[in-house]
């Protein structure tokens, strides 16, 4: 059985970052962030025809690292972080994310303690925004009751950390 880990929560704290360090030290399969695929591909003003092909595109390429039954799954957001971008940008839900039900077994969710760095892709640059960001994140885990916890740190010790929380969270 797949163990899967998700890492969510604001932009630039770093998830894109740690999910090929931890994938290495698990020995597993990454699943990037589709939505950063998207973005770079399409721009940035989504809508929700936009938001809904990014969950689509998720739930795929999710479905398809699962298919090679992997000991472990690391992914780079999921769905529940389009439902974040949803509120975000249009001020609701979507519903069709909503029933989606495909979670992980443990959400990281890395803390704003690194430097907002722009990409290209990001929209939520001021505290604030971040703040309100990494709220309305952490509200979808809690909203469905999800096993989460932060990492903090830079580098080596954020990549301990989480590794500490996977462990903590009794998957290794």
């Amino acid at each position: 059985m797949t163990r899967h880990i998700c890492l969510h929560g604001a932009e630039s704290t770093g998830k894109s970052t740690l999910a090929p360090r931890l994938a290495f030290k698990l020995g597993a399969l990454v699943v990037p962030e589709y939505g950063r695929t998207y973005a770079e591909a399409n721009g940035t003003e989504f809508d929700e025809i936009d938001l809904l092909a990014i969950f689509d595109g998720h739930v795929a390429a999710t479905k398809a690292a699962l298919a090679q039954k992997p000991e472990w799954l690391v992914s780079d957001t999921d769905p529940l972080m389009t439902q974040a971008w949803a509120i975000m940008l249009l001020g609701r839900r979507l519903p069709e994310i909503d029933l989606w039900d495909e979670t992980a077994d443990l959400y990281l969710v890395p803390a704003m303690d690194l430097p907002w760095q722009e990409d290209g892709t990001r929209l939520f640059g001021s505290d604030l925004a971040r703040r309100q960001f990494m709220d309305v994140a952490i509200g979808e885990l809690e909203r469905r009751n999800l096993p989460w916890a932060w990492v903090t740190g830079d580098g080596n010790e954020r990549l301990e950390n989480a590794l500490g929380a996977i462990q903590a969270a009794g998957l290794v």
